[in-house]
């Protein structure tokens, strides 16, 4: 690291727990995210000033009005923009030393599977189903950490998974493909803050998995209630019946 990195990161390095071997680490890590709106915005952002060294956000979305109330990483000025290349711009802005990629893209079939096997950690931040299920499938396959996130209302909730780790479960262990697609936050609005307190906690988690440290909320369902502001944690197990696990 050089001058400029090491007073960028002091008040990490400072944490012996990080000390100068983790932000290391953290600079050599590649992350991919899935989705730049209300949670990816947020987790890229937190990823990007910690000095998170390879950032790769696909996104296949316009930047929206209604979205600027909870996707901070877009600006007024950006609406009309792809919000991938919108956050890719907000992430440079932010922290200069790192390498940040952004695709205009669904990821699906083989160019998922790709990204997944090239990233350490991925981070999904979609909204839909069909993506989750589909992203959480390829981590399993190339054996590759997964922290998952949703929100709606005031409420929220993360998950991390550990493919061939600690017994991890999978995304599909937690719920069944039954091909219904789940409350969304244009249906049913959503709370601007909470999807930064969920995407800020993917980015802690993602951290946590990449320096290695700390216990992650692998086997863990973590609920929040915004009106109540009370953190549940809930046990999960691997389902040894799971089509897409049972056999990792």
């Amino acid at each position: 690291m050089n001058d400029n990195q090491l007073l960028r990161y002091s008040r990490q390095i400072m944490l012996p727990l990080c000390d100068i071997s983790g932000q290391q680490k953290l600079l050599a890590a590649k992350v991919l995210i899935i989705g730049a709106g209300g949670l990816g915005s947020p987790a890229a952002m937190y990823l990007a000033a910690a000095g998170v060294g390879n950032i790769t956000i696909y996104d296949d979305d316009v930047v929206d009005l209604s979205n600027l109330q909870r996707q901070i990483a877009h600006r007024t000025v950006d609406i009309g923009m792809d919000k991938a290349i919108s956050s890719e711009q907000t992430l440079k802005a932010l922290n200069p030393d790192i390498n940040v990629l952004a695709v205009k893209q669904r990821l699906a079939g083989e160019a998922l599977d790709l990204a997944v096997k090239n990233a350490d950690v991925v981070i999904d931040c979609c909204d839909n189903f069909s993506t989750r299920f589909a992203v959480n499938a390829a981590c399993v396959k190339q054996q590759t950490p997964l922290v998952s996130g949703a929100a709606i209302r005031f409420e929220g909730q993360v998950a991390v998974f550990t493919p061939g780790v600690d017994n991890s479960p999978c995304y599909n262990c937690l719920y069944q493909n039954d091909g219904d697609e789940p409350m969304n936050c244009a249906t049913n609005g959503v709370i601007a803050p909470i999807t930064g307190i969920v995407g800020s906690i993917q980015a802690l988690e993602a951290m946590k998995l990449i320096m290695g440290i700390g216990t992650t909320l692998t086997g863990r369902l973590l609920l929040i209630d915004g009106l109540t502001m009370e953190f549940n944690s809930m046990r999960l197990k691997r389902n040894p019946a799971c089509t897409t696990c049972k056999e990792s």
